[in-house]
């Protein structure tokens, strides 16, 4: 019986392996693009939209809107103190998406402990520090929708989002 041998069989598929993985390692990065794009850019661009101008806005108090798309309920929040994230003459203005990242229940503003509280799963946010989960069954931050501020014309736009919001492969579809 002159077969292969277990050890030898062992050799051959490990090796057939490796040297496969690395040919299609290697095309693949001969497919990409040369120019690189910056860290965090998209394929898509994310829409630059108006959401509301600061004296619309009060201290605590919860503003509902959609970015980037009408599917993708969002609240923005005037903090009252600065923040990270944060925009405005006083950078305490933070938006998020409100679709919680463990299962899409949307998460509601608590006023009273300045925390967003997911009442499906319990899991509670804390917009102060990037939508950073605190505890609950979440294992991300919620979506962060990045602000910016128009000092001539006083008021707020939404540029981006980051994190992904629940439900979706990519935010921008």
């Amino acid at each position: 019986m002159s077969g292969i041998k277990r050890r030898g069989f062992l050799k051959l598929t490990g090796t057939s392996v490796v040297v496969g993985t690395a040919t299609l390692s290697t095309s693949l990065l001969a497919q990409q693009p040369a120019e690189t794009s910056s860290i965090g850019s998209t394929a898509l661009p994310y829409p630059r939209e108006p959401i509301a101008a600061l004296k619309q806005l009060k201290v605590n108090q919860p503003l509902a809107f959609t970015y980037p798309d009408s599917s993708s309920p969002c609240v923005m929040i005037k903090k009252g103190k600065a923040v990270t994230g944060g925009v405005g003459p006083d950078q305490d203005i933070v938006g998020y998406s409100i679709l919680c990242s463990h299962m899409g229940c949307p998460v509601m503003y608590d006023q009273a402990s300045e925390t967003f509280k997911c009442p499906c799963h319990f899991s509670i946010f804390d917009p102060d520090k990037s939508g950073q989960m605190v505890t609950g069954q979440a294992t991300e931050n919620l979506p962060q929708i990045v602000l910016t501020y128009n000092d001539a014309e006083e008021t707020i736009e939404a540029i981006a989002v980051n994190g992904l919001i629940y439900g979706r492969q990519a935010n921008i579809i």
